[in-house]
């Protein structure tokens, strides 16, 4: 009896400990935010920023990666360009190849027009997105077909705070 209760009060006092030692550990790749809502996204191409912003607030910064032909607006599928202009969150993929993904409303009508004007079709499936197990392989900054890149960590950040419907303004 006396070695029961021992292992009980020795248990107890371990776990005591354990809760005390340090902040709960974030499991997997899901995150948890608690902070101001992110009322928009805005990204700066040829300062190649992105910002978190709360009303007019920036909450957020990241350096980003682009499209491997990152200058100009996005003219038609596989030009390796970055869209401009204004777009929202259209979706939310925690299966991306590329670690977890945001969707990007792009093509919008007038992409869809200008494309057609080209010959060409528009393209689509533009995310922000982590760099996973293909992105780590790429030297290059600007190295994706179109889309706005950060590393995998900063995904995970993003993924937590920004929801669906989000507008995302892209500047040149």
């Amino acid at each position: 009896m006396k070695t029961t209760r021992r292992s009980f009060i020795a248990l107890a006092a371990l776990g005591g400990l354990a809760a005390c030692s340090s902040k709960p550990q974030q499991q997997g790749k899901f995150r948890s935010y608690d902070g101001p809502p992110v009322t928009q996204i805005m990204v700066k191409k040829g300062e190649r920023k992105m910002y978190l912003l709360s009303g007019s607030k920036a909450i957020k910064e990241y350096d980003v990666g682009l499209g491997f032909q990152p200058v100009g607006h996005k003219q038609f599928e596989g030009d390796g360009r970055t869209p401009e202009g204004v777009y929202y969150i259209d979706r939310q993929n925690p299966n991306s190849l590329y670690h977890l993904s945001l969707g990007v409303s792009y093509p919008q009508q007038d992409d869809r027009d200008r494309a057609m004007l080209l010959g060409q079709p528009p393209g689509g499936d533009i995310m922000i997105h982590g760099r996973g197990p293909w992105g780590r392989q790429q030297k290059a900054r600007d190295w994706t077909a179109g889309c706005i890149a950060v590393n995998d960590n900063e995904m995970e950040e993003i993924f937590s705070m920004v929801r669906v419907g989000v507008p995302i303004v892209i500047y040149p």
